[in-house]
């Protein structure tokens, strides 16, 4: 309890701190807060999430394919931990092959304007295996940094929008779906899309998509800062869910850590890899489980692509 003998010496004070603030100079006053920081996204929390798509896919036939139940179960789970987060979700059909596919899009519904910054990466696997690292790390990450936003309680100046791509393994179609079903208003709301499509390849690279020279800075720099050297896409260009975006207009970027590709010397030199092995030596193949990623890669760039949606966010 106060004792009464204090009040003169608080009243004084709060005088004090009134004078302090009233003779700052104008431009202090008015000086705007600085913009938040995108948060650190957990590692342990990365790998929950390929844990259980691996579990998935194992308790339904070893894949996570389109029109298989390994991918309607991957919807399912993401799906409930977005509508638990306070995310707007849709889930979006198509047909492939006769069979009945899915996009899954989330949107935060807290905005300033009606322009959409848009991040995505597909959640199907190959028919061989589990896809964890093609492409369960990029859902993982693009599902992590969601989740992120709903737990800053961000209020961002654009409309952040997620989506998870089904049947990319079969030609993008479940993006280049989505882009069909956009009206002409919509297309024009969109400052960006972001991919993410393998993001955690066990002999890794660091890519940045060069499509759009001022979302390839966000990325690069961020990575420079890190210590990390970047090169251009070259293998993705033309293969992931960003063409049908970049198809109409809408400016693309992302981050990609090797496919197919043989690494160089040159590479294995600036990012510690192993030179003449392949980025990902299970692409596409029954070994792409839990033990075919690179945590650190998967960390770094999980942060890279929070980072991205921050900044281009704001």
């Amino acid at each position: 309890m106060l004792r009464p003998t204090r009040a003169p010496l608080a009243v004084l004070t709060a005088c004090l701190a009134l004078t302090a603030l009233t003779a700052l100079p104008a431009s202090a006053a008015a000086a705007p807060a600085a913009p938040l920081a995108a948060p650190d996204i957990p590692l342990d929390r990365l790998t929950g999430q390929l844990a259980d798509l691996a579990a998935i896919a194992e308790a339904n036939g070893g894949n996570r394919a389109h029109g298989r139940p390994g991918y309607t179960a991957s919807v399912d789970h993401l799906q409930e931990q977005l509508d638990a987060a306070g995310f707007e979700t849709v889930r979006q059909e198509f047909t492939q092959s006769g069979v009945t596919g899915y996009n899954l899009i989330a949107e935060w519904p807290q905005a300033a304007t009606d322009e959409i910054l848009m991040t995505g990466a597909h959640l199907d696997s190959v028919v061989s295996g589990a896809g964890i690292s093609d492409n369960g790390s990029g859902s993982a990450a693009v599902l992590e940094v969601a989740l992120a936003v709903a737990e800053s309680g961000l209020t961002p100046e654009r409309r952040l929008r997620f989506g998870w791509w089904g049947a990319e393994e079969l030609g993008m179609v479940g993006s280049r779906h989505y882009v069909d079903s956009l009206t002409d208003q919509e297309l024009a709301s969109f400052s960006a899309y972001l991919n993410a499509d393998m993001v955690a390849s066990p002999n890794a690279g660091y890519f940045v998509y060069d499509d759009d020279p001022a979302i390839e800075a966000v990325f690069a720099d961020w990575f420079t800062a890190q210590g990390v050297t970047t090169e251009a896409a070259a293998e993705v260009r033309g293969r992931s869910d960003h063409v049908a975006f970049d198809g109409v207009g809408i400016p693309v970027g992302g981050v990609f850590t090797g496919a197919g590709r043989v690494m160089t010397a040159a590479q294995a030199a600036q990012w510690g890899g192993e030179e003449g092995l392949a980025f990902d030596p299970c692409y596409h193949q029954a070994c792409d489980g839990l033990d075919n990623i690179d945590e650190t890669a998967l960390d770094r760039n999980a942060d890279a692509l929070a980072h991205a949606v921050w900044e281009l966010g704001s």
